[in-house]
Order: structure tokens, then C-alpha cells, then sequence
């Protein structure tokens, strides 16, 4: 099993560069498709990489900071503008690095010439690593699925798919065992010919296992003597939330408008988002700790098709940047941005406000998880403001939705079995 892993290079943009590396950027995009990068782009070609499942280039151009202003309150401080080069890869995120600097390092200079601190002597390897941020809590769909495995089972399904009768998705096949080893049997032939690949998963790399072990039990020990100050921290937290400022106003139309304009080009979108944290000590302790918790649940729960009741998120990350005074959200999740959103207000408010509510502005909570999100109209008001243009976005298997992986997996599953009785024949021929 192979692990995945994120990478997040995050640098401030040099005074002056802003108009250039926006240029940049957007050459390297398919015509007509604005933040949809193009595979064989002449600077970074993507596609060359056959481990990077997901991968983007974006502007942290953070607005929102004027908010603290309207309240009298000091911004955080931070640099104008950040640069922040992220994705999830199989593997470890070093190699992945080492590979982009490699195939790809003069255009990767050319991008972070435009950034503070690099020059034409830097060591482009060593300057990535060092500016490749923590990632606090990282969500991944199913832990262990590999590029290679996506596409080689999609292949398998569009291969087995075109040899079924019609009939079979309707139950009306006579002998669904017949016509499953026929199919295992072209299955058998593609694969001797090289026609179809079904590669074997690698083994776990080597203490993995073990660390993960470590951390499961570890985690709940650490957090454990937070026990003894937790009435206290709720009595803080309650006091705080009726208090807090609610700053939810509706967003510019021409800037939503923009932003829809990078959505929609395919089955799935990415979701970039930038906040502040409340200030005061109190939420810069409680939000890391909250991450941790996630960060466990993603780990140890939720590697497995879903993150609570949702299931159309392929990955999912939040760093902390500017000594915790402002998080980074971004995902890549199926279907419309409006579902997306729907499906956490009716599905997983309750995490929404966990995490968020220690966002400044954000809609009222009680005892952190209940109101906020569920007040629809001002959370999302919340969100689109403090959401961001994705640059440059690539996905190494467009047009395929966490559905598809599912049901490619279960084909795949089906070839690997030794037997089926006819009724479990049946169903596995429907899913073709």
C-alpha cells in the first residue's frame, strides 16, 4: 500500500513581480479554460508526473483582512501577496520535489524568480523543501489509491464495459457466470498482449505501519490531561461567542462572477479559501488543537471513501501560515460549488463550525458546533468571500468522480475474486 502525501511551497511575491508571475500563470492554462491547467504546459507539464494526483498554483490575495479594520481591531501581520504551489502525491513529498526539480526545474525557477528570496544562484531543490509548510490536517478519500491504480482501473472498466451485453445492467443475462469468465478470460488475453494493465499494489513502506500505530495511540494520551482545563476552556469559549464579531456581508457580484468563471470545466473543482483566526490566545491554542483532532479522524477513520457523511472530497488540507494567525483551506471536490457547499450545511455543519467558527467574521456559534453554518445564507456569504482563485489547477484523471473510482475498484475487486455465486456475478456485471 503507498501512502499519499501533500506538499505546500508557500512564498511571498517580490514587490513588482505581481503582473508578470500572473501572466505566468496563465500561459500556463488551456485556451478558453481559465485556472485549468494545461497537462503539457511548457513551464510545469504536469502530466509527465505519474504520481501527482492533484497539483495548483495560487494567488493569496487576502481581502478580508480589511475586515478587522471595520471593528478596530489590528490586522494580522502579513505580506501582500503569497505565492503557494500545492498538491498530494503517492509517495513521499520530498521525492515528488526532487522529481519536479528534476524534469521540471528551469520552469519552476522561472515561477519563483517572482518570489522574495530566489535568484538565479538558488538551489531550487533545497529552496522548495524550505519553504514547503506543514500541513496540519490532511484529508485523502482512500488512503493507498495510487494514480497508476485509477487510471489502470478505469481502463478496465471502459474495456470490459464496451464487450457487455446491454441486457446485463438489467438483470436479463441467463447465465451471468458464463458470461463473467468470458470476460475474466479477455481480461487474461489483454494482459498477456499488453493491452491491459493490472498491477499488483506495492508493498507499505517500511514503518509505516508502525508509526501509524504510534500515532493512533499516542494522540489520545497527549490530549488527555486537556481534560482538566476543558470546563474552564468551555466557560472561555462561551463568553467568547457572544462576543465574537459576525462580519458576513454579501459578496462583490463581479468578484463571484470571476470566481465562477474558473469552476465548472469539468467533473470536479478545487476550492481554495484564506482566513484569519480570531485573535486572542485562546483560539490560537483551541484551532491547532482541533486540527490535530481532524487530522487523527482523516488518519484513522476517514481514509476510506468518506469524511463524515461526505462523500464527493478527493483531498482536503488546512495549514496554518503566518505564526497561526491565518489558515489555508483547499480541496478538490465533484460536482458544483453550490453542492459542495449544500452538502456541508445539510451534512457536516457541525464540523464546519468545529473547525471555522475560530474564523474571524464567522456566523454566530454556540458551544462551537451548532448555529454557525447552519445559518446558510450568511455561511455562505462567509465562504465566497474568503474563497480564492485557483490559478493554475491540474487533475491527473479529469472526467473521473469518486463514483467512478468506487465503482472501478469494485470491478477491479470482482476480476481479483476467486468466485462469485450468481447472484454476486450479476451484480458485479451490472456495475459495467
Amino acid at each position: 500500500m503507498t501512502p499519499q502525501s501533500p506538499f505546500t511551497v508557500l512564498a511571498a511575491v517580490a514587490a513588482g513581480r505581481e503582473g508578470a508571475l500572473r501572466a505566468l500563470l496563465d500561459g500556463m492554462n488551456v485556451a478558453g479554460k481559465a485556472g485549468t491547467a494545461d497537462p503539457a504546459n511548457g513551464v510545469l507539464p504536469f502530466g509527465l508526473f505519474n504520481k501527482l494526483h492533484y497539483a495548483r498554483f495560487a494567488l493569496l490575495d487576502d481581502s478580508t483582512l480589511a475586515d478587522f479594520d471595520l471593528f478596530g481591531l489590528p490586522r494580522p501581520q502579513a505580506p501582500p501577496l503569497y505565492l503557494v504551489f500545492l498538491g498530494v502525491c503517492d509517495g513521499a513529498a520530498d521525492a515528488q520535489l526532487a522529481e519536479f526539480a528534476h524534469f521540471a526545474g528551469r520552469g519552476l525557477s522561472r515561477i519563483f524568480s517572482h518570489c522574495e528570496g530566489f535568484n538565479t544562484s538558488t538551489d531550487l531543490l533545497t529552496w522548495m523543501k524550505s519553504h514547503d509548510v506543514h500541513v496540519d490536517t490532511h484529508y485523502v478519500n482512500r488512503i493507498g489509491r495510487t494514480v497508476r491504480q485509477v487510471r489502470e482501473e478505469s481502463a478496465l472498466q471502459k474495456a470490459l464495459s464496451a464487450r457487455v451485453p446491454r441486457g446485463a445492467a438489467h438483470g436479463t443475462v441467463s447465465d451471468p457466470q458464463v458470461l463473467r469468465q468470458a470476460l475474466l478470460d479477455f481480461v487474461k488475453d489483454e494482459q498477456a498482449a499488453g493491452g491491459l494493465a493490472l498491477t499488483e499494489p506495492e508493498s507499505t513502506p517500511p514503518g509505516w505501519d508502525l508509526r501509524n500505530a504510534i500515532h493512533f495511540v499516542m494522540i489520545p494520551l497527549m490530549l488527555l490531561p486537556l481534560l482538566l482545563v476543558l470546563p474552564f476552556a468551555l466557560v472561555i469559549l462561551r463568553r467568547q461567542e457572544k462576543t465574537d464579531p459576525e462580519h458576513c456581508p454579501r459578496p462583490d457580484a463581479a468578484a463571484v462572477r470571476a470566481m465562477q468563471g474558473l469552476e465548472d470545466h469539468d467533473l470536479t473543482n478545487s476550492f481554495t479559501a484564506l482566513g484569519a483566526v480570531k485573535p486572542g490566545w485562546f483560539r490560537r491554542a483551541l484551532v491547532p488543537v482541533i486540527l490535530l483532532l481532524i487530522d487523527y479522524a482523516a488518519r484513522h477513520f476517514f481514509g476510506k471513501g468518506h469524511l463524515a457523511r461526505i462523500q464527493t472530497i478527493h483531498f482536503a488540507r488546512w495549514v496554518f501560515i503566518d505564526d497561526r494567525r491565518r489558515v489555508l483551506f483547499a480541496s478538490d471536490y465533484d460536482g458544483s460549488h453550490e453542492s459542495y457547499m449544500d452538502d456541508f450545511v445539510n451534512k457536516a455543519a457541525w464540523g464546519l463550525n468545529l473547525v471555522f467558527s475560530n474564523g474571524f467574521g464567522w456566523p454566530r456559534t454556540e458551544w462551537l458546533v451548532f448555529g454557525g453554518a447552519r445559518h446558510e445564507q450568511r455561511f455562505k456569504h462567509y465562504q465566497r468571500r474568503h474563497q480564492l482563485p485557483t490559478q493554475v489547477w491540474y487533475r491527473a484523471y479529469p472526467g473521473l468522480t469518486l463514483g467512478d473510482l468506487e465503482r472501478n475498484r469494485r470491478i477491479r475487486a470482482g476480476v481479483d475474486a476467486d468466485r462469485m455465486n450468481d447472484a454476486q456475478a450479476l451484480a458485479w456485471l451490472r456495475l459495467l
